[in-house]
């Protein structure tokens, strides 16, 4: 493969990353926390980013030293606890974020001008889903090449034209914890989980289209999640910025799907409605089509590269997708923070270890860190579903609990120790 197409390969890779990364909660919630944040949103725009980007950029590049699949991400802390993780996280993926993508589109796209069910939406949407999955060598280049262009020219023309309407802007914010809300909302994106998974997607990409030669597929790959990064921060920014401009042209308290559908109409007038469905459609269906392509090509890999288990599992998260897509939008994501403070921390932990070098991440520091990690996020999972005055007590004594970020601390200082023990045993 010569430099010219391998520099072209790179840029398909990299636009391809963007869009399996940029769906339905990308889409809905920058705009939402500008709005909420106003003359703060650079401040929230970064604190966005970290968790929105960064970590997400670090799983593409720990994939790229890593080169495997998920698995290998969690196996140092113990086989078992990859294997359990795994099958959380695609669980997690195939129930929550992959069907929120078929209620956004019902709700922001396909409802609004037809008279079709949600049901009806939702088999249409998973089924056209299905096919790419099913042709999955096709799919980098037909994410990468053709659909992410269109995703990106209308998120700039609405993005664009919201700079320039400056004037608009007054910003008193609503957020009492900028930096906090920030985060967390990041959260909300899934990109971290996202990260892992769509990674694996590329890898198998890659190696399907004729990339053998270890360390210049790694270079390929973090060259290509540096461009996606670069332009998920951009694109959030912005996002977050126009909702920030438009925040006294939208109702006092909207909902985080009506911030975006004002943000357009203001900026595109009524060809904004338009161009919005199609944005949504294109943005859900194609981190949808990573969701399955990855979970299908992770049971694969765990029944000896069985096709009849990647066609069953690609069935049931398709399946899946249109029955748990019926619920509200909001109800998705009201349903996801639960699971996502119990498992978002102990993905974020696995990420960072595996991306730093060797001699920081020995076996004991991922096993020591992670479960520290582990049992420091159980109190933030548990406030959402148990409201007993000891527990409240209980997250409150733990520093930064009450900002459900009480595994920050412990993990890092856990990180330090267990480092120390390890150089301390060398000597």
């Amino acid at each position: 493969m010569n430099f010219k197409n391998w520099n072209k390969e790179v840029w398909i890779t990299s636009l391809a990353l963007f869009s399996l990364f940029f769906g339905a909660g990308n889409l809905i919630l920058p705009p939402y926390l500008g709005f909420q944040a106003g003359g703060d949103w650079i401040i929230v725009s970064l604190a966005f980013a970290l968790t929105a980007v960064v970590i997400p950029i670090f799983g593409i590049v720990a994939h790229a030293r890593l080169q495997g699949t998920m698995f290998d991400f969690a196996k140092k802390v113990h086989p078992w606890f990859a294997v359990i993780y795994c099958l959380v996280v695609y669980t997690i993926s195939i129930t929550l974020p992959s069907p929120r993508t078929a209620s956004v589109v019902y709700e922001m796209s396909i409802g609004p001008i037809t008279e079709m069910s949600s049901l009806a939406s939702s088999i249409i949407y998973f089924t056209v889903v299905f096919i790419f999955v099913i042709n999955r060598s096709r799919v980098l280049n037909i994410v990468g090449k053709y659909l992410t262009p269109l995703i990106v020219l209308i998120l700039l023309l609405i993005i664009v034209i919201s700079v320039f309407s400056l004037d608009k802007f007054s910003g008193e914010s609503n957020l009492d914890q900028l930096i906090i809300s920030g985060l967390l909302e990041g959260y909300q994106t899934f990109d971290a989980i996202g990260a892992i998974v769509v990674g694996g997607v590329i890898i198998v990409s890659l190696k399907i289209k004729g990339f053998k030669d270890f360390e210049s597929t790694k270079e390929h790959i973090t060259k290509a999640g540096i461009i996606a990064g670069l332009g998920l921060f951009v694109i959030y920014a912005g996002l977050i910025f126009s909702g920030s401009v438009f925040m006294n042209d939208i109702g006092k308290e909207p909902i985080r799907t009506d911030i975006l559908k004002g943000i357009s109409l203001n900026s595109l007038g009524s060809f904004g409605s338009s161009s919005l469905s199609l944005l949504v459609v294109l943005a859900c269906f194609t981190t949808a089509v990573g969701i399955v392509t990855g979970t299908a090509d992770y049971m694969r890999g765990l029944f000896n590269n069985s096709k009849l288990a990647y066609q069953i599992t690609a069935s049931i998260g398709c399946l899946l997708g249109v029955i748990i897509g019926q619920f509200d939008v909001h109800y998705i994501i009201d349903i996801a923070l639960p699971a996502l403070m119990f498992i978002y921390p102990i993905t974020i932990a696995l990420i960072i270890l595996n991306v730093l070098p060797e001699r920081y991440a020995s076996d004991l520091v991922f096993k020591s860190v992670v479960a520290i990690t582990l049992l420091f996020s159980i109190p933030d999972f548990l406030k959402f579903i148990i409201t007993k005055d000891q527990l409240i007590e209980l997250v409150t004594i733990i520093p930064l609990g009450s900002y459900n970020l009480g595994w920050v601390l412990p993990s890092f200082f856990t990180f330090i120790i267990a480092n120390g023990f390890v150089k301390t045993r060398k000597l």
